[in-house]
């Protein structure tokens, strides 16, 4: 059988023992994100990008030496495996060729060919292919299928008997493992995808309007305009085909299948090629194509999302302060909350401010200074919806009243995406079963402020709206994939033990939603945790869970400085001995840094710790409970520009990334409808990859280039003015992207 050790070790340029070590730890029970960080000698330092794709490749060849051995014992069964066959279907690495292998041997319905067989044309099949031969005498077709001309078997005459033939050898030749991989190759090198809209819908009444006669190269194709042809063929809007040069496909096939080159049987050879590519190839091995295609276009748009979010996600936090959150409204007012320096939810309120009368706009600016006051409030966070910029004009008025003598809260426009879907979820149900869904969505706001990434696990990734084609990809792939982005996060920046939301926890490598939701409930009985190893006490916490979480979990002010840290509690013996190699108490020992980058760690390597994990743990002792995240810093929206139509070209303005995808970055300029800056315009330099320039989250600074207030569209660019323009080509698809075209390329 496959080696597949070795073939990883091949694949990934690996060491064997560096397969076979994560292997083991993965057979253990442990976590990417627990081997990454802390098995570090084990693996040869590999990063958790690696292991996870070490992981899936490994459970891939396992499932398909599992359906290798069905596939043998299938073939084995029907008598037909042969040394060679067995030889190439043990060599198999992909599960396509496998499966190309074994389609003649695959139990099918009956087709034209097995209806032949029944009939006993089998024999004339074979006849004709021996006649197909440079050294064979050219025969008499007619005649040679006379023998087999039997009415009661549904032959009447020889012409009847030759057709049955044809369809045996036509089939036999499409189920060729060999002509079927080269076709399939042709098609994705060669074919051009092709879409028409139907004749039935008008011009420009569709957002696939740009696909009403469009073509693509397959092998080019992108993965956003794959997903988009799709979602139009699934809706019923436009057709969808693949065209390939037949001629060459056919010449290739009749150079490997026909022996003779003239001659009754030749000829008779070329047309049962003809009919084996059109009838019984073509159309499969586009589907195929098709298949392959949509696949790579899923790993693309996921690819993207998970990039999208892990910035989201990773966005710099403004910091645990006393936070007010706002949840803006016209009719139904603007809905305050105040959570104070631990996220704890304390107080609410709703005031109209934006679209009611003077005295209760002045009503609504004695409310917020009264909170401002009362809770020492150092945040304001304002969602960026509807009536958004309206909130923070009257944020910053209100604010301009406070006392010289009062410190002024800084003000933030923060993105309300998903705030909707987390105020009517179970876990705000649970969390605030008293509060109205409004001021849930206030206290998100105002939390994803204060650290993004403990507020955003309680969403489902799909909801916040960084996705591309997210509802077109493969779904389980999708929530697959964005789950361990989230585990990734999460175990990255660590946790904070006695503040952390069980949904925050139960990302937390080893840490499953009931041992979460068991260390909560333990943490409200019994007050916060002093230190790591009372997680022991915890119910149905056990030896093998604390050894894969204890790392990524924070105590602060806890009875061993240590357990702020990243260090492992198993590493703690070695942290005692460079403390008192240094006289320093264990206690201090986070407290003098420059005598820590004194240490000479290679004094301290034995059989069991290696040089990764001890400047690990020094650049831990240097700065302990240290957050790995970007320093805070928020798009201060130009005022008087609140509106698509206070827009102006060549307005410059400061705006935040709110999506990333393949032909561009989206960007909040403050006025409720994103602008689109075309990959084009991203950097005066080619740009292949907008996640190479620009990344969810990112403050930066944009110029207008066009504005059609009709159809919403905005376009802008982040070159430098003055610098090179997109030929008219780019610039025409640079600006062919309004919201009606957006809600086609996303699914939010």
């Amino acid at each position: 059988m496959l080696d597949i050790n070795a073939l990883l070790a091949g694949e990934l340029n690996l060491q064997h023992w560096q397969v076979q070590n994560v292997l083991a730890l993965l057979d253990d029970g442990a976590t990417i994100p627990f081997i990454a960080r802390y098995r570090k000698e084990r693996t040869g330092e590999m990063d958790d990008v690696t292991l996870r794709t070490l992981k899936e490749r490994h459970e891939y060849l396992t499932e398909l030496e599992d359906r290798k051995q069905t596939i043998l014992a299938s073939i084995k069964e029907q008598g037909k495996l042969t040394d060679e066959l067995e030889r190439r279907i043990v060599g198999c690495t992909q599960k396509t060729e496998l499966e190309d292998l074994y389609l003649p041997y695959r139990p099918k319905r009956r087709t034209r060919a097995t209806i032949a067989r029944e009939r006993g044309l089998e024999p004339l099949a074979i006849g004709i292919e021996e006649y197909d031969s440079p050294d064979a005498a050219d025969v008499d077709l007619l005649a040679l299928a006379a023998p087999f001309v039997d009415p009661t078997k549904e032959v009447p005459d020889a012409k009847a008997a030759l057709q049955g033939a044809a369809d045996i050898i036509a089939e036999n030749i499409a189920e060729q493992a060999d002509l079927r991989q080269t076709v399939r190759a042709m098609m994705l090198r060669d074919g051009t995808f092709v879409s028409r809209i139907k004749a039935e819908i008008p011009e420009g009444s569709t957002k696939f309007e740009m696909y009403r006669d469009f073509r693509a190269p397959v092998s080019s194709i992108a993965a956003h305009t794959m997903l988009a042809l799709r979602r139009g063929e699934a809706e019923e809007v436009l057709s969808l085909f693949m065209e390939i040069e037949e001629d060459g496909v056919l010449s290739y096939l009749r150079e490997k299948v026909v022996r003779r080159t003239s001659g009754a049987v030749a000829d008779f050879k070329r047309t049962v090629v003809k009919d084996a590519y059109d009838r019984l190839m073509k159309f499969t091995l586009i589907g195929e194509v098709r298949f392959e295609k949509k696949q790579n276009a899923d790993a693309d748009s996921i690819r993207t999302f998970e990039t999208n979010l892990r910035n989201l996600l990773l966005s710099a936090p403004a910091g645990m302060k006393p936070t007010l959150g706002i949840d803006p409204g016209f009719r139904t007012g603007c809905k305050f909350a105040v959570v104070d320096a631990t996220s704890r939810f304390v107080e609410h309120a709703t005031v109209y401010p934006t679209a009611g009368s003077a005295d209760q706009r002045q009503k609504a600016t004695m409310v917020l200074r009264d909170m401002i006051r009362r809770h020492n409030i150092e945040l304001i966070a304002i969602g960026n919806g509807t009536a958004g910029r309206e909130t923070e004009q009257f944020v910053a008025e209100s604010l301009e009243t406070l006392t010289s003598e009062e410190a002024k809260p800084t003000f933030v426009m923060v993105s309300e995406a998903g705030a909707s879907v987390y105020s009517a979820s179970e876990t705000a149900g649970e969390e605030f079963p008293d509060l109205d869904v409004t001021i849930r969505g206030a206290i998100s706001i105002a939390r994803r402020l204060q650290d993004p990434l403990a507020e955003l696990v309680k969403i489902d990734p799909k909801s916040i709206g960084v996705g591309q084609y997210q509802h077109d990809v493969d779904q389980r792939l999708l929530k697959k994939n964005l789950e361990e982005t989230v585990e990734s996060c999460v175990n990255y920046v660590g946790v904070d033990l006695n503040t952390a939301s069980k949904e925050l926890l139960g990302y937390v490598s080893g840490i499953t939603p009931t041992l979460a939701r068991n260390i909560v409930e333990y943490r409200n009985q019994n007050g916060p945790f002093a230190s790591r190893e009372t997680l022991l006490k915890v119910p149905k916490f056990g030896p093998k869970t604390f050894e894969q979480s204890a790392g990524f979990l924070r105590i602060r002010n806890g009875s061993n400085p240590l357990d702020n840290s990243a260090v492992h509690p198993e590493r703690y013996p070695i942290v005692e001995v460079v403390a008192k190699d240094l006289g320093v108490p264990l206690s201090e020992i986070t407290k003098v840094p420059d005598r820590i980058r004194s240490v000479d760690i290679s004094k301290y390597v034995n059989d069991s710790v290696g040089l990764p994990t001890l400047r690990d743990v020094i650049a831990e002792l240097e700065k302990p409970g240290r957050d790995p995240r970007a320093q805070f810093r928020y798009a201060t929206f130009q005022e008087g520009v609140k509106e698509i139509t206070d827009l102006k070209p060549d307005m410059e303005l400061e705006g935040v990334v709110t999506n990333v995808a393949n032909f561009g970055a989206f960007v909040d300029i403050g006025v409720h409808q994103d602008g689109l800056v075309h990959v084009s315009q991203l950097a005066d330099r080619f740009v292949k990859d907008p996640k190479d320039v620009v990344s969810v989250g990112q403050v930066v600074k944009v110029r207008v280039v066009d504005v059609d207030v009709k159809l919403k569209r905005i376009s802008l660019t982040m070159k430098k003015k003055g610098g090179h323009s997109p030929s008219p080509k780019r610039k025409s698809e640079a600006q062919s992207f309004s919201m009606d075209d957006l809600k086609a390329k996303f699914a939010k």
